[in-house]
């Protein structure tokens, strides 16, 4: 079990509380208010459940395509190491065309070892993942949880490879 004792590290900085996480705000541009959040997104980094992909791969990948860092705004590693690459009103590049009114949260992996669409979820990052959907539930009450491939006229994949509204308790 995941316990949080504050303050803690998330990405390298020390974040006092809850909130401080709605302060780290980069360079980008920002959604209008905390009440514009309507969707806690989940996302797969749709890489082979067998091989590492780290945050730095991640943000090098996003960075060739023309992001100025990370998309998500957090990232969760088979560990359950979490990393937050963007502040929590900041807008995101993980889901058009929801990046203005959605948080995007992406797990490490997706993909069985046949290179197939696969919930391949660590019992860590699980733990990550409900205890983060739990806080964003917190500061977010209005939005609502659910996944990639849930969202109509999103770029159509099988992302996250699992129904996560039902697993992480819409």
């Amino acid at each position: 079990m995941i316990v949080e004792h504050y303050p803690m590290t998330v990405g390298g900085e020390d974040v006092r509380n809850e909130y401080g996480l709605l302060a780290r705000i980069e360079d980008g541009p920002l959604m209008a208010s905390a009440e514009s959040v309507r969707y806690l997104i989940l996302h797969c980094s749709a890489t082979r459940a067998d091989r590492d992909y780290t945050a730095e791969q991640l943000v090098k990948d996003h960075r060739r395509r023309g992001f100025r860092t990370g998309g998500y705004h957090f990232y969760v590693r088979r560990d359950g190491t979490l990393t937050q690459f963007r502040g929590l009103l900041e807008v995101g590049a993980h889901c058009r065309p929801y990046n203005r009114c959605s948080i995007g949260i992406c797990y490490e992996g997706g993909l069985d070892g046949e290179v197939r669409p696969a919930d391949t979820r660590t019992p860590q990052q699980t733990e990550q993942l409900r205890a983060l959907f739990g806080k964003l539930k917190r500061l977010f009450p209005q939005a609502r949880i659910c996944g990639h491939r849930d969202l109509p006229g999103a770029l159509p994949k099988a992302c996250p490879c699992l129904d996560a509204a039902t697993v992480f308790g819409e």
